[in-house]
């Protein structure tokens, strides 16, 4: 028990060193141009759809119901991390002069986004409460119309630019860029999906993580079991709200430039094709799907809205053919094992 410990404190060790150098790599690469504009917006597209559909996967992965809305999540922390880095960095219209110095932004652009993140969570406890006694497509619906709900607010907020967005956070990054010249963008979201992913592992491979996997497979067992679902359910949703939250930030910030149709139906359906295409439950999958998702969405760019015809349909074919996803319910590790078992068969 104690070598097999040992081997995964290594393994769980090596993966860090191995990611970190990747991040260091990427960052060279960027701050000397050879990775140009374009290709680090794609990364930094695929690094915040791995936080969203993550997220999205706590809820409709691993605890087995079915959000439809999470996008509204999404712009609660797009929204609020904004404001906050545009009043607290920038010249703004709300307060004239930024209330603290610009160079400030390097050490409490991430205070933002998690400040973000939490009112974010604070949003899904509010779709948690009269959650608790719905499932199924009565979950489907409160989400929904908790999605428009946020989309009408910010339509009709003319202090926040309504229908026509916000804009002012490359302010932030240029304030940033003013202390230490760095692809700042890049190394945030990169920065944070590590963080996002090891949260999510952790949480999901505790006591509390089985606890919402048990809602999953049986709600009334897991109570008989002594599961207090009710408080699963919440924490499930908060925690997967705020990280919805965080990728908003991210999201506003990378673009420099938000409106609430940034986050409507759509966004929330790509969240939702991503967590089916990857697997339920399977933080791997989740990963490589929006990978995928990400690299697809840019393929099809020259279609214009012609690309949401094929989304849906791939959809369709993936409940079709693949009900399970690409990694079902399991984790890369356990699938690398699998891979090896059987090639070492093979060749015996």
């Amino acid at each position: 028990m104690s070598l097999a410990k040992n081997n995964s404190k290594k393994q769980s060790l090596l993966i860090a060193a191995l990611v970190l150098a990747a991040m260091i790599v990427i960052t060279i690469l960027a701050q000397m141009r050879i990775l140009n504009q374009y290709i680090q917006s794609v990364m930094m597209s695929i690094g915040i759809n791995i936080i969203f559909a993550s997220s999205l996967n706590i809820v409709n992965g691993c605890m087995g119901e079915f959000s439809c809305g999470h996008a509204g999540f999404m712009a609660v922390g797009a929204y609020i991390s904004s404001i906050l880095s545009i009043i607290l960095f920038t010249e703004n219209k709300f307060f004239g002069a930024p209330l603290l110095p610009p160079q400030s932004a390097v050490l409490l652009f991430p205070v933002v986004i998690l400040i973000g993140g939490a009112i974010a969570a604070i949003a899904g406890l509010l779709v948690a409460i009269p959650s608790f006694k719905t499932r199924d497509d009565y979950l489907a619906i409160i989400t929904i119309a908790a999605n428009y709900i946020v989309m009408t607010a910010l339509n009709n907020l003319e202090v926040l630019g309504a229908s026509r967005g916000l804009m002012g956070m490359k302010g932030t990054v240029t304030a940033m860029n003013g202390v230490v010249s760095l692809p700042w963008m890049i190394v945030w979201i990169m920065a944070f999906v590590a963080i996002c992913v090891i949260a999510i592992h952790r949480l999901m491979s505790s006591v509390l993580g089985k606890g919402i996997f048990a809602i999953r497979y049986d709600e009334i067992s897991a109570e008989i079991m002594s599961v207090n679902t009710n408080r699963m359910k919440l924490l499930a949703f908060m925690f997967s709200s705020g990280l919805a939250g965080v990728a908003g930030g991210l999201f506003a910030h990378m673009l420099g430039f938000i409106n609430p149709a940034s986050f409507n139906i759509q966004k929330s359906t790509e969240g939702m094709v991503m967590v089916y295409l990857g697997g339920m439950g399977s933080l791997s999958g989740a990963v490589i799907s929006a990978v995928l998702f990400s690299f697809l969405l840019e393929a099809l760019r020259p279609l214009q809205i012609l690309k949401w015809v094929f989304i849906p349909l791939l959809l369709i074919l993936l409940m079709q053919f693949r009900p399970e996803g690409l990694m079902g319910n399991k984790e890369f590790p356990a699938m690398w094992r699998q891979i090896k078992k059987f090639v070492s068969g093979r060749r015996k």
